[in-house]
């Protein structure tokens, strides 16, 4: 009777669902990521993230950081000009003092709780 099955039949339905959509270098590195993390969690995540750091600290050394973040700038201001700056700087700017009035408020919230 297996004889008989046609080649289009797939055994496993996520393999023809696969095979029907083109699969980007990018989309195949974002589904593998959202794999892993469904099955070790974000701990997994933050734990290689800081081995990582470290052994690229103890190779390359702190400057190691500063020198391909001032790349990194230089390439964005490349791409996206100072209104780019300017914009997020205003972002940045904004959220700050939602965060400062926001702890304000909680530390005022806490100093008028009556004590149990």
């Amino acid at each position: 009777m297996a004889q008989d099955q046609t080649q289009d039949e797939s055994p496993n339905p996520e393999q023809s669902e696969a095979s029907e959509t083109t699969n980007t270098p990018q989309e195949a590195g974002r589904r593998g990521g959202q794999l892993v993390s469904k099955k070790y969690g974000r701990e997994f995540f933050q734990e290689i993230g800081k081995k990582g750091g470290s052994t690229t600290k103890q190779r390359h050394g702190a400057d190691f950081y500063e020198k391909i973040g001032k790349k990194g700038g230089r390439a964005t201001a490349k791409r996206h000009g100072k209104p780019f700056y300017h914009e997020i700087g205003k972002k940045g700017g904004h959220r700050v003092r939602e965060l400062i009035e926001r702890a304000k408020s909680q530390q005022v919230s806490e100093t008028e709780k009556p004590e149990e």
